[in-house]
């Protein structure tokens, strides 16, 4: 059996590709353009920005940082993983002509199992990643809850909006700055490590 080069190469390439979201999101970078439409403020009316509030604090910034070095650390031994098997691979396919069918066979299943052991670690790495994130976030979620509670009682709130889903207007009421400030003071780093994936009957509900 003939393994094609692109399947081995393109699962190969997709296998070690590990991916860390940072713990800011994709809207933390700016606010909306509110005040190009001004208006008068809302009584009551608050707006936050969670994502800003996790790319801005210390704590959010703290645990990013450390979300890249654990994805950093699972994509070297990944590689030094995969560097055997590449080699193994590209030697396989210079000498398959001269193999027995029986030879390609056997060697290209060999081979095959390798590769799909190969990905089968590259997505649990991955997957035990993106758990790390979310639990982190929801960590820091909620050591900001009574900072935000606070601030919105602060500034007399009503009424809390997420102030990234906001299209324009008025945007004095933020509280975003304050909550920030409030984490800031209160918790500036995390310290964790991969969580472990869960347990296949867990993840199941305990079905059998």
């Amino acid at each position: 059996m003939n393994l094609p080069r692109f399947t081995l190469a393109a699962a190969l390439a997709l296998a070690t590709g590990l991916s860390v979201v940072p713990v800011q999101g994709a809207h933390a970078q700016s606010a909306p353009a509110a005040d190009e439409l001004g208006g008068n403020a809302v009584a009551g009316v608050c707006m936050l920005s969670r994502e800003a509030v996790f790319a801005q604090s210390k704590v959010g910034k703290a645990a990013s940082e450390r979300l890249g070095q654990l994805a950093e650390q699972a994509n070297t031994q990944l590689s030094n993983q995969r560097k055997p098997l590449d080699t193994d691979i590209q030697a396989f396919q210079q000498k398959a002509a001269s193999l027995t069918e029986d030879q390609r066979k056997q060697q290209g299943a060999a081979l095959q199992q390798r590769m799909q052991t190969f990905q089968s670690q590259a997505s649990e790495q991955n997957e035990r990643i993106q758990l790390t994130r979310a639990k982190v976030m929801q960590r820091i979620g909620q050591e900001a809850q009574p900072v935000v509670a606070a601030s919105y009682k602060k500034h007399q709130c009503g009424l809390l909006l997420n102030r990234d889903a906001v299209l324009g207007g008025n945007t004095s009421n933020d509280l975003t700055s304050d909550v920030v400030q409030g984490l800031d003071a209160k918790l500036t780093t995390i310290s964790f490590n991969l969580e472990p994936l869960p347990a296949k009957g867990a993840a199941n509900g305990g079905a059998k």
